[in-house]
């Protein structure tokens, strides 16, 4: 395994919790400049696998190299080529902002000279210049995430592991941390950010996939909603998580998901097959409200490979 152009390549990456397998024979690759997703819902695996990126959790079997250093031999050295945000990354409560980020500008031992520029330019784009002031333990979420994000990036890493940076922070907040982000990777920093949000995934360059711990899938976003396959429609009912369930039940029905009051039907490419799933809803007395088949989310290809995943298993 040699690293060549890649910021990050993972190995047969794998990590077990006694009897519980976390993550399980993981391969892929980061290129340098990359924004790269790792998708998946709760214990998927996504922080098993960012923290095994870190240098901090050991894997039970295969290897990694984050910016040529290897995660099973030398995670120590790992930690010298990037930053890694946590979901509760160690903010001291008791602190400034400014002190805060003072403290971290110690610990990476940021040149005295470079401080004031580097914080000039992250108080530009997280806006928090004006609490500079403020105790981190009287920030808004939001903010909290800016300030750590803000951070982990004082001493410009190499590369980035964000794990789930906008979890349970406001609609407006996401959009920031995001900008910030984005750019980052504009500015040539790799980064590896771990989201359960599908919507999130589609802003990466590319996205693993994960489910039970594996990889059910590695692309761009755009190539995984083109590879989709199926027919795919958007229907509104009466009552639709009857109609789920009565879909579910149809013979030509691959998937049935509610999306709000809108149920997702994926059925197989046959000219009859939607019109025979339709007719089951009417026979069970569901009224059809509005139907039209649309483009996948990535969130479909998710359920629709999942859906895959576990039928091969069993």
């Amino acid at each position: 395994m040699t690293g060549g152009d890649a910021a990050v390549i993972v190995d047969g990456l794998s990590r077990a919790f006694r009897a519980v397998r976390a993550v399980t024979d993981l391969h892929f690759r980061v290129e340098r400049g990359e924004l790269f997703g790792i998708v998946g819902p709760d214990g998927a695996g996504k922080t098993t696998t960012l923290r095994m990126l870190a240098g901090v959790l050991r894997p039970s079997g295969g290897d990694a190299l984050v910016g040529g250093a290897s995660v099973a031999r030398d995670p120590e050295a790992v930690k010298r080529h990037i930053a890694y945000m946590s979901q509760r990354f160690g903010l001291y409560t008791d602190l400034t902002v400014r002190e805060n980020l003072d403290f971290y500008a110690d610990l990476y031992r940021v040149p005295r000279d470079e401080r004031a520029r580097r914080l000039e330019r992250l108080y530009a784009f997280s806006g928090l210049a004006p609490f500079e002031q403020r105790l981190a333990g009287q920030l808004s979420g939001g903010m909290k995430q800016k300030l750590g994000l803000s951070c982990a990036l004082i001493h410009q890493p190499e590369i980035l592991l964000l794990d789930e940076p906008t979890f349970g922070v406001d609609p407006i907040s996401r959009r920031d941390l995001w900008l910030i982000v984005h750019e980052m990777v504009a500015s040539g920093m790799t980064t590896i950010v771990s989201t359960a949000y599908l919507d999130e995934a589609e802003r990466c360059d590319r996205v693993a996939l994960l489910h039970d711990g594996r990889l059910v899938a590695l692309d761009r976003p755009a190539a995984l909603q083109a590879s989709f396959g199926r027919t795919l429609v958007a229907v509104r009912t009466d009552r639709p998580r009857a109609a789920r369930t009565v879909l579910r039940g149809h013979p030509a029905v691959r998937t049935a998901t509610l999306f709000g009051d809108t149920v997702h039907v994926t059925v197989d490419e046959h000219p009859t097959s939607w019109s025979a799933a339709r007719d089951a809803l009417v026979h069970a007395g569901i009224t059809v409200l509005a139907e039209e088949r649309v483009e996948p989310t990535l969130e479909d290809v998710f359920i629709e490979l999942v859906g895959q995943h576990e039928a091969a298993d069993a």
